[in-house]
């Protein structure tokens, strides 16, 4: 399994968390029909990315990005010790998968400069805190956690009204320990990291852009779950806040990056995760390298 990527003046290594089944594909994906997943069957097993009970199977992992000046964390993952009740693999999570991966990779929690989430979902935000005597600290002591503006004042807003779990146990201790940057689609890190809104999965969902002129890589988050939503832009997921804007952004996205020598950089899909997106039919394809 290949963990490590160089492309232009960077290195990306994957962390990964969890490889698993995750939800039918018909209920994960709700206009999906029988018929077309019928169709897709075959290369989507070949591929890793549907188990024979036509459940998707998704990777939940971190990439670490060295540039030239930092070293950058993006998305933090599930996170152990945390209460999640609805999600029996992760809920209250104690094993040492995470940090031996980051580990394995060469980092330590020290290292990272920088903690960018693409959006403030549970499976991206999980290992921002770890459990300190019974409190919530920064798991990376050293880093600034950028967080996008719309998105936080999103979560801000929903947790005021009934509390989001996630929110509160793995952002708003980062806020408090005063580790947090709120930031606008202008942000840039240096010259090599940049963001790009994303929006519809979630208001404020962005990718990250790396490379120095140009996007040598692009992490994509949860723009695009499955290979089938590739191939199938207008394909959105259940979890998507607004499915429509979310397939009219992923199809934007794809037309942007095919055909070009950008490394994309999935959140979600089964390893290698990693390759470049080409066209397939009215849809497209993640050619591994």
């Amino acid at each position: 399994m290949n963990l490590k990527f160089t492309v232009g003046d960077l290195i990306i290594h994957r962390v990964i968390e969890q490889e698993t089944t995750f939800l039918p594909a018909l209920e994960m994906l709700p206009a999906l029909t029988p018929e077309v997943l019928a169709e897709n069957r075959a290369w989507m097993q070949r591929a890793g990315a549907l188990d024979h009970n036509d459940v998707l199977i998704l990777c939940f992992q971190s990439y670490v990005v060295k540039t030239p000046s930092h070293t950058i964390l993006i998305d933090s993952c599930i996170g152990n010790d945390k209460p999640r009740p609805q999600r029996p693999k992760w809920n209250m999570k104690t094993d040492d998968t995470y940090m031996r991966g980051l580990a394995a990779a060469g980092f330590s929690v020290e290292d990272i400069d920088y903690v960018m989430c693409t959006h403030l979902h549970v499976d991206h935000v999980g290992w921002n805190t770890r459990l300190d005597n019974s409190r919530w600290v920064p798991t990376f002591p050293k880093a600034r956690y950028v967080f996008d503006k719309t998105e936080f004042d999103y979560w801000t807003e929903t947790h005021a009204k009934a509390p989001v779990p996630p929110f509160g146990d793995s952002v708003l201790p980062v806020v408090e320990a005063k580790q947090a940057e709120i930031v606008r689609s202008d942000y840039a890190i240096g010259d090599h990291t940049r963001i790009l809104p994303t929006p519809g999965h979630t208001p404020g969902h962005v990718a990250f852009t790396f490379g120095h002129g140009k996007d040598d890589a692009v992490f994509s988050g949860d723009l695009i779950h499955s290979p089938l939503q590739m191939r199938y832009p207008e394909l959105s997921m259940k979890f998507d806040v607004d499915q429509t804007q979310a397939a009219k952004t992923r199809r934007g996205f794809l037309e942007r990056y095919c055909d070009t020598d950008t490394l994309c950089c999935t959140a979600h899909f089964p390893s290698p995760s990693v390759g470049k997106i080409r066209r397939a039919g009215s849809g497209f394809s993640c050619e591994a390298i």
